[in-house]
């Protein structure tokens, strides 16, 4: 396992893209709405949710990688930026956990399609199912910081490994340990491409 720490670059980047699965449902409704036939039945169904959802375990300070202070609040898609955080993959993802996650955008939206295609069809072989129809919505983030950067960075190799996630993970509980507000570095799946994992909340403007 590569030791300290990749070289920091000045990250200033507009319109980073991340695509996440659109709900079908109208902004201000449940996506637990279809299962309840009244209110009444959708508060008890929502309150049953709260007990295992863990952005709102998070608020409660009940979750073991994320503290509230972390949260944001009162920007425009908090509670999407939160949720990038709060509900981290069970196996984790490149540069995240499965207790604390990122937020990852790529620096064009071809890269952020081919990252979604590949655990799109990862997912579909385990369930023995090839077909399926998904939107996703884009969401554009600014990022104007120091990260820590793979590109041309020696001895990382290991990090971008397309068959597992083992070092990037290592490397990336250690820079957060040690303050790290982010990752930049070359695309797995998306030839030239470049992708970002924010670490901090605070640092994504959607």
């Amino acid at each position: 396992m590569p030791r300290g720490a990749p070289p920091l670059s000045l990250l200033r980047q507009h319109d980073t893209h991340r695509l996440i699965p659109s709900r079908h449902l109208p902004r201000d409704a449940s996506v637990l709405a279809p299962l309840a036939d009244d209110d009444e039945e959708l508060r008890a169904v929502m309150d049953l949710d709260g007990v295992t959802n863990d952005r709102l375990i998070a608020h409660g300070q009940r979750l073991p990688g994320i503290g509230l202070e972390e949260l944001v609040f009162g920007v425009p898609h908090a509670d999407v930026v939160n949720a990038s955080f709060c509900h981290a993959h069970p196996l984790g993802a490149r540069f995240s956990g499965p207790d604390r996650g990122a937020w990852y955008a790529a620096f064009d939206v071809a890269t952020s399609q081919a990252e979604v295609g590949f655990h799109k069809s990862v997912h579909l072989a385990e369930i023995g199912r090839f077909e399926d129809s998904v939107t996703y919505d884009d969401y554009l983030a600014d990022f104007s910081a120091s990260f820590h950067d793979l590109r041309g960075a020696r001895g990382f190799r290991a990090c971008l490994d397309p068959r597992s996630y083992v070092e990037s993970q290592a490397l990336a509980e250690r820079l957060l340990a040690a303050g790290s507000l982010g990752v930049v570095y070359p695309s797995v799946r998306h030839e030239d491409g470049t992708a970002a994992d924010s670490l901090r909340r605070a640092l994504t403007g959607v």
